[in-house]
C-alpha cells in the first residue's frame, strides 16, 4: 500500500514538473567564447528575452575548446534542458554533441555558425555570404583608378564555417577582378580562432614580404582588424590604406572615427539574439517556427532564418550603430 502511494505521488510530482517545464522552459546556451564583445552582447540579450517569456537559460562558455564545448552540451543534455542553442567553435567537431542531443530528443538550434554533417533542427544567423560580399565591394569601390589594386587578405578562423562563407562572399566579388588583373592579392592567411595577435602577425608578414606598397587590407572581422592596424601603425601606414572589418565592435567604431579603420559590417546582434531566444522558447513549448531559407550542412537542408547586415563607415555610423543603441555616442569618445 505504502509503495503504491509512493509511486502515485512520485508520478504526480513528475507530471507537475513536466508541465512546469513547458510553462517555464529551460534553454541551454553553449557559446564558443565570451572573450569577444560580440558574444557578451548576444548572451545578455538572449537571457533577457528568454526570461521575459518565462524561460530560464543555462549558459556555458567553452573558451574556444572543442572538447570542452562537447562536454558542455552533454552536460546541458544531462540536465534535461528543453532546447540547446549552440554557437560552435568548430562546426565539424560539434556534430558529435548534436548526435547526443538527437538521441535525447532535444532540439538543437545552430546559432550564428552552422554545425556541419548532423541533424540540426534550425540555423539562425546573418547572411554570411553577403557579409563577405559587402567587405569586398567596399574594397573594390576604393581601388586605385589608374592601376591594379594591391591588397592583403586576412581571413577568419579556418575551423569556423562562417569564415568559409565570408571568404566565399569575398571571392564572388574579387575573383573576376583578380582574373582580369585589376586586383592583385599580395598575401593572405587564416587567423586561427579569430585571434587579434594573429591579425598583427599576418599583417607583419605581408609587410615584410611586400614592403609598404599596399592599397587595402581586406580583414574579415574587427578583432583581427585591430591587430592588423597595430602593425600598420608601427609602419606609419594606419589611415593611409583601407582596412575592413565586421561586428561593429566598440574599438572598431572608435577606429573608424579616428580614420585608422575604414569600415565594418554591422550585424544587429540584438535582433538576432532576440529572435533566437523567442524561437528557442517557441520550440520548447511546441510551436514550430516559420523559416525563410534552407542551407545544406552536409547532412540535410537545415531550416534557416537570416537577418540582414549593414555596411558602416564614418558616413553612416551615427545613423546605424548609434541610432540602434548598439553603442552610444558617448562610448565613441
Amino acid at each position: 500500500m505504502y509503495f503504491r502511494l509512493f509511486i502515485y505521488f512520485y508520478a504526480l510530482l513528475f507530471t507537475s514538473a513536466l508541465f512546469a517545464s513547458k510553462e517555464h522552459p529551460v534553454i541551454g546556451l553553449s557559446l564558443d567564447t565570451l572573450k569577444e564583445e560580440r558574444w557578451i552582447s548576444d548572451r545578455d540579450t538572449f537571457i533577457k528575452e528568454a526570461e521575459l517569456r518565462g524561460a530560464r537559460v543555462i549558459v556555458q562558455s567553452a573558451t574556444s575548446d572543442d572538447t570542452r564545448q562537447i562536454r558542455d552540451v552533454e552536460s546541458l543534455i544531462s540536465r534535461g534542458v528543453d532546447v540547446v542553442v549552440v554557437v560552435p567553435h568548430n562546426g565539424e567537431a560539434m556534430s558529435r554533441a548534436v548526435k547526443s542531443a538527437n538521441e535525447a530528443h532535444i532540439p538543437v538550434i545552430s546559432y550564428d555558425r552552422l554545425i556541419m554533417n548532423c541533424d540540426v533542427d534550425f540555423y539562425l544567423s546573418f547572411d554570411n555570404i553577403k557579409v563577405g560580399e559587402a567587405q569586398a565591394k567596399y574594397v573594390v569601390e576604393h581601388l586605385p583608378k589608374d592601376r591594379s589594386g594591391r591588397i592583403i587578405r586576412i581571413l577568419g578562423s579556418r575551423t569556423d564555417q562562417n569564415a568559409v562563407m565570408f571568404k566565399e562572399g569575398q571571392d564572388n566579388i574579387l575573383n573576376p577582378l583578380i582574373a582580369s588583373g585589376k586586383v592583385i592579392v599580395l598575401h593572405e592567411d587564416w587567423a586561427l580562432d579569430w585571434k587579434p595577435e594573429l591579425g598583427k602577425k599576418i599583417m607583419n608578414a605581408a609587410l615584410t614580404k611586400n614592403g609598404n606598397s599596399i592599397d587595402e587590407v581586406l580583414v574579415t572581422n574587427d578583432g583581427t582588424a585591430g591587430g592588423a592596424i597595430q602593425a600598420l601603425l608601427e609602419e606609419g601606414l594606419a589611415g593611409k590604406v583601407v582596412v575592413t572589418g565586421q561586428d561593429a565592435d566598440l574599438a572598431a567604431c572608435q577606429r573608424i572615427l579616428r580614420g585608422t579603420q575604414s569600415m565594418t559590417v554591422y550585424k544587429p546582434v540584438k535582433k538576432l539574439a532576440t529572435l533566437a531566444a523567442n524561437i528557442a522558447v517557441d520550440i520548447a513549448i511546441g510551436i514550430v517556427p516559420k523559416t525563410t531559407f534552407k542551407l545544406n550542412n552536409g547532412f540535410k537542408e537545415v531550416p534557416s532564418i537570416f537577418e540582414a547586415v549593414v555596411t558602416v563607415d564614418k558616413s553612416n555610423l551615427m545613423q546605424t550603430v548609434i541610432a540602434d543603441g548598439f553603442h552610444t555616442a558617448e562610448d565613441l569618445k
